[in-house]
């Protein structure tokens, strides 16, 4: 389905009945990320997904989306839904979004999980990277998104979920170049959460690839554990939601459970 919201499509999804739960996708990915997901989850809740500002459906904003961006649009939807309480399931950059919007409407916010992503902002080397990231895509941008989203597999990935992936990277390639920049740049420029994060009362958890490459997981498994928040480990990388399909949804369906 399509909203009109300044004057810009924002695509969504709104499948079965309960509690609300909202999937966000990451960088490069749309909607259909969930795909595998959704059925199990709707069959006792009400699931919401929706396409970010320049990603799948939705068009692009402006030439900055920074993470408060996008959940403002994200709460544009739930408000014309009617949905006053939900819980976030937030892949990487869709985690970013969540925590945005967390810190602007707390008390709708019943549960969070983080799904390889992390509360902590960019590292000075990570910022730099995107920012020669978004100089290289001005000149040769399908071999910048074809290179980003490969950093994302392990090499042993790519080969063992090849159909998986080559679909995953053709979503990835209808990104426009607006939409990379913008989205890149936002991230670049978004601010750490350790502390609303660990202060925040709502139910938390942390799923980590033990094999990803984008994020620093030893540290943030050091940080889960010592704030008493619940993580959980899978065997592969950044892309659980293919990499570790059983398992993801298991502790997704798991998390919100007990919610």
């Amino acid at each position: 389905m399509i909203l009109d919201y300044k004057g810009i499509p924002v695509f969504y999804s709104d499948t079965g009945k309960g509690q609300v739960v909202v999937l966000l996708h990451g960088f490069l990915e749309d909607s259909s990320m969930w795909d595998t997901l959704t059925p199990v989850l709707a069959q006792k809740n009400r699931v919401i997904t929706i396409d970010l500002l320049g990603h799948g459906k939705t068009a692009c904003l402006g030439y900055i989306h920074t993470m408060e961006d996008m959940a403002n649009a994200v709460y544009f939807v739930l408000k014309t839904l009617k949905l006053r309480k939900y819980i976030f399931i937030g892949h990487s950059m869709g985690g970013y979004v969540a925590l945005a919007f967390a810190k602007k409407h707390l008390e709708s916010v019943k549960g969070l999980c983080l799904l390889n992503s992390t509360y902590q902002e960019d590292s000075i080397e990570r910022k730099q990277l995107r920012a020669r990231a978004n100089k290289m895509a001005q000149n040769n941008y399908e071999n910048m998104v074809r290179m980003s989203f490969a950093n994302l597999f392990s090499a042993e990935s790519k080969l063992k979920y090849n159909e998986v992936y080559n679909e995953a990277l053709k979503t990835a390639l209808k990104t426009p170049i607006q939409g990379y920049m913008s989205a890149n740049e936002g991230m670049r420029l978004r601010e750490d959460s350790s502390t609303f994060f660990t202060e925040a009362s709502f139910k938390k958890i942390v799923l980590l690839g033990k094999k990803d490459t984008i994020l620093d997981v030893e540290n943030i498994l050091k940080f889960t554990k010592k704030h008493n928040i619940e993580s959980y480990i899978f065997s592969e990388g950044h892309m659980s939601h293919i990499e570790n399909k059983i398992d993801f949804i298991k502790q997704i369906m798991l998390f919100v459970e007990k919610i």
